[in-house]
């Protein structure tokens, strides 16, 4: 067993409209770990994640520390350091007029030198595949590169924990294998949001399944996707 670096212990959590999304959900994360978060649409996996990059940092019942700190306000900064969150849609995540400029824009927050803001756009466009794509617009790039520039925007503030949101999503089969290979070779530990079931089995080490906000099933993969009645249950078959 590697270190815990993510600890949930009866976590709930009740949006202002009396919507509960999360309702005492206990798991950890190890070091090295790659854990997809699965369920159906309302589930509460978005909530999850945005409570652990402390996105949510109040207003929740139970624990959840990340890197043992508890994430509450004056810890997210820090936390948010070592977790890096890549969202659904990278056109979220892609503002500037470049690839270099959205890559470096972290870095270059960090007042770090040019010199090493460069060598860390350089090496997290070589870890996506996106060599030469430096100085081209994001506006020019396919559903596909667009993905993999806004890993790179992440990967450039070199996260300890890398947390994606649907990173396969509307992408074609082709797509599909490519972001998983990317999250392959890119190791380290990560948790993903998704309802790629080929992804799960072929990427993760891990699957927790929410339905209605509770966890159901925290298993390997092997396990879990065997089991077509409780995928149906679920809504994931």
């Amino acid at each position: 067993m590697g270190e815990t670096l993510i600890q949930v212990e009866g976590l709930s959590f009740t949006y202002p409209d009396g919507t509960r999304a999360l309702d005492d959900v206990s798991f950890a994360v190890t070091a090295g770990e790659k854990v997809a978060l699965a369920g159906p649409n309302g589930a509460g996996k978005s909530t999850l994640l945005l409570t652990l990059c402390g996105v949510l940092h109040d207003g929740f019942e139970g624990s959840v520390k990340v890197f043992g700190l508890p994430v509450e306000k004056q810890n997210v900064r820090q936390i948010q350091r070592k977790l890096g969150l890549v969202f659904q849609n990278p056109d979220d995540q892609l503002f500037c007029s470049t690839i270099f400029d959205d890559v470096a824009f972290g870095p270059r927050n960090l007042k770090l030198s040019e010199d090493e803001v460069s060598r860390r756009v350089d090496a997290a466009l070589a870890a996506v595949d996106l060599v030469g794509f430096g100085r081209r617009s994001p506006f020019h790039l396919s559903l596909g590169e667009r993905k993999r520039a806004a890993i790179a925007t992440v990967l450039s503030m070199q996260p300890e924990i890398l947390a994606l949101d649907e990173p396969t999503s509307m992408l074609d089969p082709r797509g599909r294998k490519e972001v998983s290979r990317l999250l392959k070779s890119l190791g380290g530990t990560q948790i993903i949001i998704t309802h790629d079931m080929g992804m799960i089995a072929d990427l993760c080490d891990r699957v927790v399944i929410l339905s209605r906000g509770r966890l159901v099933a925290d298993d390997r993969p092997a396990g879990v996707l065997s089991n077509l009645t409780f995928l149906e249950l679920h809504g994931l078959a």
